[in-house]
């Protein structure tokens, strides 16, 4: 099996920074696009941040310039460095990774369980 873990998240003050990180394991043949999605309360997920094998990387407008995207290819890690936190950054961030098992043609989609992240004075 294929399995995303996130880690990082936690209570950061409005203006602080903070790092997710997600590291995919499993029987992974290989790792394609990856990509940050979260979820407000009451709020439908949303796409923060994707990053192809390539390393090309697009944001939300939301996000741009304060949010950083990475990943590593050789341990199967993808990042996402926040700075200048606001308080409508708070949500449980989701990793998303387009995965082919090894000895399967085709990729399929992934999902971390979530971390949540809050940015509350």
């Amino acid at each position: 099996q294929v399995q995303l873990v996130e880690s990082g998240g936690g209570l950061v003050q409005p203006g602080g920074s903070l790092g997710l990180s997600c590291v995919a394991s499993g029987n992974i043949g290989s790792v394609h696009d990856m990509a940050w999605y979260r979820q407000a309360p009451g709020k439908q997920r949303e796409l923060v941040a994707r990053i192809t094998y390539s390393g090309y990387a697009d944001y939300a407008d939301s996000v741009k310039g304060r949010f950083t995207i990475s990943r590593d290819n050789t341990k199967y890690i993808l990042y996402l460095r926040m700075s200048s936190l606001k308080p409508e950054d708070t949500g449980v961030y989701y990793c998303n990774a387009q995965i082919r098992k090894s000895g399967v043609v085709d990729a399929s989609d992934y999902w971390g369980q979530g971390t949540q992240v809050t940015v509350s004075s």
